[in-house]
């Protein structure tokens, strides 16, 4: 017996097409004399119909978008725009760095071949930098709980530290059009 996973008008991700989509007809499939369907299927627009092993839900956001169990990581990928010997001054030679954003190890922050020729050590240190902001995220927001906390105890120079980090985090979740 098998019960819908989904619903009509459900965003979801159809894992064997790559795409995101809505669920037009829930479609389920019924054998005589049962009360439960036997299989359920999900109509999403795309010329077949999809079983629920193949959809994903869209997963929502985690709250105010704060996510602590990231983890950034800088990569190199090979420098395909130049030869090694031709950029012998870079820190590492024949690559560049990308910085991996997410769980697979090709999302992320990339920087036009170009760029990285004009200023290897800046985009370097770029790429660190980035790499880190989730850590220093939590930082600023264990600032800011521990200001609140502590109230008329801390010294007047850590309480202006931690109003710069409230506004930081504020300006980092402020969503603009």
């Amino acid at each position: 017996m098998a019960k819908a996973n989904f619903h009509k008008n459900q965003r979801v991700y159809v894992k064997p097409v790559g795409t995101w989509a809505l669920i037009e007809r829930v479609v389920p499939h019924w054998a005589k004399g049962i009360d439960e369907p036997l299989r359920v299927y999900y109509d999403v627009g795309l010329g077949r119909e999809f079983a629920a092993d193949e959809l994903q839900a869209e997963q929502p956001l985690a709250e105010n978008g704060h996510r602590g169990d990231e983890n950034w990581r800088v990569m190199r990928a090979r420098n395909k725009w130049q030869p090694s010997e031709d950029c012998a001054r870079h820190p590492i030679p024949g690559t560049y760095p990308i910085v991996i954003t997410g769980q697979a190890e090709w999302g992320g922050w990339r920087v036009p071949g170009a760029e990285y020729d004009l200023d290897p050590l800046r985009i370097e240190r770029q790429a660190r930098l980035i790499a880190s902001v989730p850590l220093l995220e939590n930082f600023a927001q264990e600032l800011v709980q521990w200001a609140r906390k502590s109230g008329e105890e801390m010294p007047v120079a850590l309480a202006d530290l931690a109003h710069q980090a409230q506004d930081i985090l504020a300006n980092v979740d402020k969503i603009e059009a």
